[in-house]
């Protein structure tokens, strides 16, 4: 095996000369030296290693093992220097990686600079064995001492990860999330350590080092730009990745980026080009983001690619780029409602149906293409028949009624067979439109409203639909003044905004979610989803054991305050929305002994609610309760921890006692667990005694 280099300069203070473990033995000449390439570093180099090096690793691993070696600090620092002195001389010193990382775990700062300089220069050689270094350098970073932290940072950092396979190296990413830089300087010097893990063959290094330097670089929005930047060639090659479910992550978090900067992938948009191969719901998320990277340089071949789309043998698919071009017609208006109005001549009905439901958005946001579109829609309701399609086409003949000259005839086939029409909201939607229509073409509509009222009023079934028929009908009898005034007023209100581009998103604003499963489900659904996740882990959801109905709260603010800033025992964490049932309890109580109990101070009466409120707040489940003056008084709590571990409690205070009774039951016997919730319960009945005095 080939020992390490040691002719190489690390550029700052050399840590062997620093931990003075390049002493010579006695009965060694003083070794040849030079400076290393920075010209401050001295360099020890060893012409040839020393014979018999199997027996001196025997030998050394064997007092690594030492118990006796191991609780004497001086001894088993001398021994790991032993070591260090070996490997500067060219001996394969591999052989005791096993030690050496069990040895890290001490008190002793110089011990640990020993072992992490060993560490360091051996890991490449052990991959799999680094990956046992990287657990110790990640418990040391959390280390109260702020020199073990910053030591074992600093060895994290020059840990040749490059060596490791790609989970170790994206965990070691991952965990350099919790760090925060003490300056300007250390935070560069960082990245620089990592910038080579930009350009890993692995996605997952990629995406994990991408996600470190927008995180790290929140307060440099350049140097978020220019990471971004050089990522963009990876995710490129990751959208086309044979691996499907690689390739649609990709595509999220391409949608993702854009939201910052809309133009980045613009002169690659022919990689967002689908193929025929390819899954439904990656060519979605293809179009989705082809939407985003029209400029006036590519809109033709954009808008000719989701063309071929639209009669694609997928109805899905198809309505999906026919939304597409719909978005793009808000900008384009001209080329857009050229292509839909082409496609109406297809007469397929899943097409004119989406078709349809484009034009009556489009007029809405772009006024300007109203008279192209009512010169495209006769004929087209001969191709309709779901609800959406049906509404949009009302709601179009019902506003511009007075530029389609067929208008009242083809909403008149609508009101002969209102009685076969199942979708309420296509009879809601005709009575506006007829009505609507009325006001600009008395004479031809004027029957056939009368005839959908009387329907509406006397024969619908629907109760929406009826209340729509009775307040059409009794606005008209008000007068045609009052009923222009209501169903004419602005279309729109110009504060929406709607017709403005979205703002461009901070990359800081949603850089914590890259590289996680946010941007696959979205922020508000993988929140949703969580939750349940949560819930069922948790247990089923039961109804509150009793409604708060007071007029103002039972826990005033700076008290429940109090009861959230828990201290911090044993690091324990009660899981939220846990719930058992009262029979569940119930024979878990009875099997179980008990685990704590005393005996707390109390005195007057309280209201029980107050309790559960406050139990409530720190994730305790009340199981039942007695009502307030009951003697003697009960209530039976149920809590359980993020380890499964669960917390059974019973509350009693007897008739005309100053003391309440606390009895605990365990399923799991973990003290320290046990001490932490008795530590909690004990600050919330503290905190209550102190809201009734």
């Amino acid at each position: 095996m080939t020992p390490p280099e040691l002719g190489q300069c690390t550029g700052r203070q050399c840590l062997a000369e620093e931990l003075h473990c390049r002493l010579p033995h006695q009965d060694e000449k003083e070794p040849a030296s030079y400076r290393g390439s920075c010209g401050s570093c001295p360099v020890t180099v060893r012409k040839m290693p020393y014979l018999g090096s199997e027996d001196v690793v025997k030998e050394l691993k064997k007092a690594l093992c030492n118990p006796h070696i191991q609780s004497d600090r001086l001894r088993c620092r001398n021994v790991i220097q032993r070591v260090i002195r070996y490997m500067t001389q060219g001996l394969d010193m591999s052989g005791v990686f096993m030690e050496m990382v069990k040895a890290s775990a001490t008190v002793d700062i110089v011990q640990k600079k020993l072992v992490y300089l060993y560490m360091c220069t051996y890991a490449p050689l052990k991959p799999d064995l680094a990956l046992l270094a990287i657990n110790t350098l990640c418990k040391d970073c959390s280390d109260p001492n702020p020199m073990v932290r910053g030591l074992a940072l600093r060895s994290m950092c020059s840990l040749r990860m490059s060596k490791l396979d790609q989970w170790g190296q994206a965990e070691v990413l991952n965990f350099l999330l919790r760090y925060q830089p003490r300056s300007e300087e250390e935070l560069f010097d960082i990245l620089n350590l990592l910038d080579s893990f930009l350009k890993s063959s692995s996605p997952g290094v990629v995406m994990g080092a991408t996600k470190l330097f927008l995180i790290l670089a929140k307060k440099f929005p350049h140097v978020q730009t220019d990471v971004l930047v050089r990522v963009k060639g990876p995710l490129l090659a990751a959208c086309s990745s044979e691996s499907r479910e690689l390739c649609f992550v990709a595509l999220c978090h391409v949608r993702q980026i854009l939201h910052s900067l809309p133009g980045h992938f613009s002169s690659h948009y022919k990689k967002f080009f689908c193929s025929y191969s390819e899954p439904h719901y990656i060519k979605l998320q293809k179009v989705e983001v082809l939407c985003e990277l029209v400029n006036d340089e590519n809109v033709q071949q954009v808008l000719e690619e989701l063309r071929g789309y639209c009669t694609d043998v997928s109805a899905d698919f198809a309505q999906a780029a026919i939304f597409a071009i719909g978005g793009i017609a808000r900008t384009y208006t001209d080329q857009c409602v050229q292509i839909l109005t082409e496609l109406l001549g297809l007469r397929q009905e899943h097409i004119t149906t989406v078709v349809v439901q484009t034009f009556r958005d489009l007029v809405w946001l772009c006024p300007q293409c109203t008279e192209a579109v009512c010169q495209a829609l006769p004929g087209c309701e001969e191709n309709i028949q779901d609800s959406e399609g049906k509404q949009a086409l009302i709601w179009l003949l019902g506003v511009h009624g007075e530029r389609i000259p067929n208008a009242p005839y083809v909403l008149e086939d609508f009101v002969e067979n209102v009685k076969s029409e199942t979708f309420p909201a296509v009879k809601m939607e005709l009575l506006t439109a007829l009505l609507r229509l009325f006001l600009s073409r008395p004479a031809e509509c004027q029957d056939m409203l009368g005839r959908l009222l009387y329907y509406c009023i006397e024969e619908e079934k629907d109760m929406a639909v009826r209340d729509r028929g009775l307040f059409y009908y009794r606005l008209l009898l008000v007068g045609i003044d009052e009923v222009k005034r209501i169903l004419c007023s602005p279309k729109s209100d110009p504060t929406l905004g709607l017709l403005e581009d979205p703002a461009e998103r901070p990359v800081n604003s949603w850089a914590s979610d890259f590289n996680t499963l946010v941007p696959v489900y979205g922020k508000a659904h993988w929140a949703t989803i969580s939750k349940c996740q949560g819930a069922e882990r948790c247990g089923p959801e039961l109804p509150k054991t009793s409604s708060f109905a007071a007029s103002g709260p039972l826990i005033p603010e700076e008290n429940k305050e109090r009861v959230q800033e828990l201290p911090d025992s044993g690091a324990l964490m009660l899981v939220p929305n846990h719930q058992l049932t009262a029979d569940y309890f119930e024979k878990t109580w009875l099997s179980l002994k008990v685990a704590h109990q005393q005996v707390l101070p109390w005195r007057g009466e309280f209201h029980p609610d107050t309790l559960q409120m406050a139990l409530q707040v720190v994730n305790i489940q009340t199981i039942a309760m007695s009502r307030a003056g009951s003697r003697p008084w009960k209530a039976y709590l149920s809590a359980q921890d993020d380890t499964g571990c669960l917390f059974l409690t019973e509350l009693l205070l007897e008739p005309e006692n100053s003391e309440m009774q606390i009895s605990v039951k365990q399923n799991e016997a973990r003290t320290e667990m046990l001490n932490s919730f008795i530590s909690v319960l004990e600050t919330v009945i503290g905190t209550i005694e102190e809201i009734k005095s």
